[in-house]
């Protein structure tokens, strides 16, 4: 009996030996889950992988006047530092989601994607010369960011004051130029007072085309859209018996380059203008690019290499990109054939027109041979 008492005493002891290792091991799981859990939870976190992003800088004409305003962010270049202390601006109306993702952990990253600046340098004109093949070009360059579509700022949307001006803008990183291309600006009076109010040391591209085939390619435009129009002959001429010029068709007062150049001359030295020929543009534009990569600051980075001739449009097209399945060529509009047009009206044009090349000529310091 008293052996019988000895073993319960020692099989209970086991057991209790076997719950006490069942509940020390219990704990001791319990504390490594905390521990390692915390460590996770303290661990920095990477703010944002690069490699996700998918920002196409190409396509931010088509969101622009999605209430007028830009996508707020771009892809950055890996290769350079945004200041830390330049100042960042948020393009009205962003989504509270978007400012919280500025931080992380208590960390401002904004400056990764870079800042919204007033543009340094802006192509003011002319329509129908060349200005969109033109910003097409600047944009394969690394250190040009640029508005796609037109903010009309300057000559339209004034009222709604610098700061909105600047929100329309791609965010940039030091050293690299933002631009916009408004071709408008060079024909209306308000825009050089405008511009310098915001900057006088802008710089001020304009793009030039011969003005009897930049009115003729005009109206093309126009009748595109609205081909009840009256013909080309009847808008330029007030009279045809007399030949007059009707100066009021925008189409012909376009032209009229010396006339705009001495308003912005009013505002700007003339060192600040460069002059590009629409017509070396399409003939030569890696030489064209030459100069405008010099005038801006900018490493000759676009070259021939980029360019390839498409002799259905007539244009030059970019090469396509590494990666791309395609080169890339100017819209459908660019290359439209022009309607047919007396030769006595044409002449009557460049009648009329010649003094005024010559004039400009004089004040640019380039002959554009268009005589």
């Amino acid at each position: 009996m008293g052996c019988s008492g000895c073993r319960v005493r020692f099989n209970f002891g086991k057991v209790l030996s076997k719950v006490s290792v069942f509940f020390t091991m219990l704990l001791i799981f319990t504390y490594f889950f905390y521990c390692l859990s915390g460590l996770c939870d303290s661990a920095p976190r990477a703010l944002y992988s690069q490699e996700t992003l998918d920002y196409d800088i190409l396509d931010d004409h088509r969101r622009l006047f999605d209430d007028l305003r830009p996508s707020p962010r771009l892809l950055p270049d890996r290769n350079r530092t945004a200041s830390a202390d330049a100042e960042q601006v948020d393009a009205p109306g962003e989504l509270d989601g978007a400012k919280e993702s500025a931080q992380d952990g208590g960390i401002p990253v904004s400056n990764t994607f870079g800042t919204k600046r007033f543009p340094q340098a802006i192509i003011i004109g002319v329509k129908k010369g060349g200005t969109r093949a033109l910003l097409e070009f600047l944009r394969i360059h690394p250190d040009v960011r640029a508005v796609g579509a037109e903010p009309h700022f300057f000559d339209r949307f004034y009222d709604k004051g610098l700061e909105w001006y600047r929100n329309l803008m791609p965010r940039t990183l030091d050293g690299q130029i933002t631009m916009e291309k408004t071709p408008s600006y060079f024909v209306t009076k308000e825009a050089p007072g405008r511009v310098c109010t915001m900057n006088c040391q802008t710089k001020l591209i304009v793009v030039v085309r011969d003005p009897v085939t930049r009115a003729v390619s005009d109206y093309t435009q126009t009748l595109s859209k609205n081909p009840g129009l009256p013909s080309f002959q009847s808008l330029a001429l007030k009279n045809f018996s007399t030949g007059l010029i009707d100066t009021s068709w925008s189409a012909v007062r376009i032209g009229l380059y010396a006339k705009h150049l001495e308003n912005w001359l009013q505002h700007f030295p003339l060192s600040h203008f460069l002059f590009v020929s629409g017509e070396r543009l399409v003939s030569d534009p890696a030489g064209e690019m030459g100069r405008v990569q010099d005038f801006l600051g900018l490493k000759r980075v676009v070259s021939d290499k980029h360019f390839y001739f498409n002799q259905t449009k007539g244009f030059p097209c970019l090469k396509k990109p590494e990666g791309s399945s395609r080169p890339r060529c100017l819209g459908k509009s660019k290359g439209r054939p022009h309607p047919q047009i007396p030769s006595e009206v044409l002449q009557r044009l460049r009648d009329f027109y010649r003094p005024f090349n010559h004039r400009f000529y004089q004040m640019s310091g380039q002959d554009f041979g268009w005589d």
